[in-house]
């Protein structure tokens, strides 16, 4: 499973059981701690899930920013809260590409910031995925 963590909004992919084809899922409101938990395990159960990949959002500079130090506590929060491993993979351009996807595949995206993260949770899934395979 990934998450494309951001202030408002997580965006949610799996991958195929074979861990072969990723997928977007759905997108959770970033509320409480307590509330993602709920929600994640949920998942993590529903789609036995082994591993959660969050997206680590560096600069095109390889820097860190304000996200990627929010991005990485949140890693943190996970890994002492949830029972499975937790990965990181730089998520680079991910959100541009999942627009182009959309756009390509008539999706307006304009006020559709939920497809956005998904399935940019997807593609940095997809290519962890891609990358693990090699």
């Amino acid at each position: 499973m990934a998450l494309d963590y951001g202030d408002s909004k997580i965006g949610i992919a799996i991958s195929d059981p074979m861990q072969i084809i990723a997928k977007p899922l759905k997108t959770l409101d970033n509320t409480t701690n307590q509330d993602i938990l709920l929600n994640l395990n949920k998942i993590i159960l529903d789609h036995e899930v082994q591993k959660i990949v969050v997206g680590l959002p560096v600069t095109l500079k390889n820097k860190h920013s304000i996200q990627t130090e929010k991005t990485i506590l949140f890693i943190d929060f996970l890994k002492n809260n949830i029972s499975i491993p937790v990965d990181s993979y730089d998520e680079r351009l991910s959100s541009k590409i999942a627009i182009q996807s959309l756009v390509t595949q008539g999706v307006k995206t304009g006020h559709n910031k939920k497809e956005i993260d998904k399935t940019a949770a997807a593609i940095f899934l997809q290519n962890y995925l891609d990358d693990k395979s090699k």
